[in-house]
């Protein structure tokens, strides 16, 4: 009984301000992981809404704001793609989009980390289709899968996670990214820089949303954990663990 009570004082003990303490909890005011709660609360308090406060951490309300965010963002890439003409979204945007509000001081989330990600898979996605000959070939959904094809696909998305990892710029839906090119979905070369265009155009969003919010997202690197947030972070998993 005694250790109820005292995990229940643990739960109801204030959450530690944004980008500080542990990261990515489960708890009363986190009941999904990650750092959503934390944005939302953060806008909630910058638009002066002292009653969405009380809800800001149940599921519900963090299901509508993760909504509404998947809407706002690839919205305005959509929008971009209908007045221009060209390819401002593309799938992978979906999974860099989520990470952005979802645990946006993670380094995968990070701008140097998006961006570079990205562009590995782009240069990387391209190589495989050159050592192929598959460039001019069209997309595998229309010309079918060939064994060049094959080579391309595995080529291009074991060099992007190789160079991820060798350069320290992890970002998992860069391969996407490499996928989207070495299949022959986007080739060319105005289409490939559209596509880093509307990587930077997103990252650009993600600063002003989480900035807005008061989370510390990185200008461009992520941020170094501090000794006391790791230290933390280590006591809040033996707590869940027990």
């Amino acid at each position: 009984m005694a250790e109820n009570e005292r995990n229940d004082e643990t739960d109801k003990s204030p959450a530690p301000p944004p980008g500080e303490g542990y990261r990515y909890r489960i708890d009363r005011e986190h009941p999904i992981g990650g750092e959503m709660s934390d944005v939302l609360r953060g806008i909630f308090v910058r638009l002066r809404l002292p009653w969405l406060l009380r809800h800001y951490s149940q599921t519900p309300v963090l299901a509508i704001f993760s909504f509404l965010n998947g809407v706002l963002s690839i919205g305005i890439m959509s929008v971009l793609a209908v007045i221009t003409g060209s390819p401002f979204i593309f799938p992978s945007l979906g999974p860099t989009a989520f990470l952005f509000f979802y645990t946006p001081t993670a380094p995968t989330a990070s701008p140097r980390n998006t961006i570079c990600g990205h562009l590995i898979g782009v240069l990387a996605g391209y190589f495989a289709l050159v050592v192929t000959g598959l460039t001019n070939a069209g997309p595998a959904l229309a010309t079918g899968v060939t064994w060049p094809r094959v080579i391309a696909a595995a080529l291009s998305l074991g060099l992007t996670a190789g160079l991820m990892v060798l350069l320290k710029v992890p970002h998992p839906p860069a391969g996407a990214t490499t996928l989207i090119i070495s299949l022959g979905i986007l080739t060319h070369f105005s289409q490939l820089v559209i596509l880093m265009a509307a990587v930077v155009l997103l990252t650009v969003q993600a600063f002003v949303i989480n900035r807005l919010a008061g989370i510390d997202y990185p200008l461009w690197s992520p941020r170094q954990a501090s000794a006391s947030g790791a230290a933390a972070s280590s006591a809040s998993t033996m707590r869940l663990r027990s």
